[in-house]
């Protein structure tokens, strides 16, 4: 009788990995301090502005430098993109990477919620292109 160990190691491997990822707070009120903009002038497509001119609105938050962080704000915000390069306007510290994602998409709110409610996210702010 032979037994493969390799069920057990992809399971030991999955547990390892959830296991990494950082966990977002429980506190939403403290969430939506964090937003330093109006939720309420984004419309139902995450675009703001007179009714001739829509666009939608880039925000900037920093994170911890490092995979699990840049994966679990991935799987929250479709739109985020990462410059460790950068300070952006925010000022991302040594060790912090700057996040860009915008509001044009679906359930734009409810990402900005949940990116908030983690606890290594400080601030997010609208972007200021120039």
């Amino acid at each position: 009788m032979t037994l493969s160990i390799r069920p057990f190691l992809g399971a030991i491997v999955v547990s390892l990995t959830a296991a990494c990822q950082p966990v977002p707070s429980a506190d939403h009120s403290s969430a939506i301090d964090k937003i330093a903009f109006d939720l309420s002038s984004l419309g139902e497509n995450g675009l703001y502005g007179s009714p001739d001119d829509k666009r939608s609105l880039d925000y900037e938050f920093c994170i911890p430098a490092g995979g699990a962080y840049t994966q679990a704000v991935s799987a929250i915000d479709p739109s985020a993109q990462f410059f460790p390069q950068s300070r952006g306007r925010i000022g991302c510290g040594e060790g912090e990477v700057l996040t860009i994602g915008n509001t044009h998409q679906v359930n734009h709110q409810d990402i900005l919620i949940e990116l908030a409610n983690l606890d290594y996210i400080d601030r997010i702010q609208q972007v200021d292109w120039e």
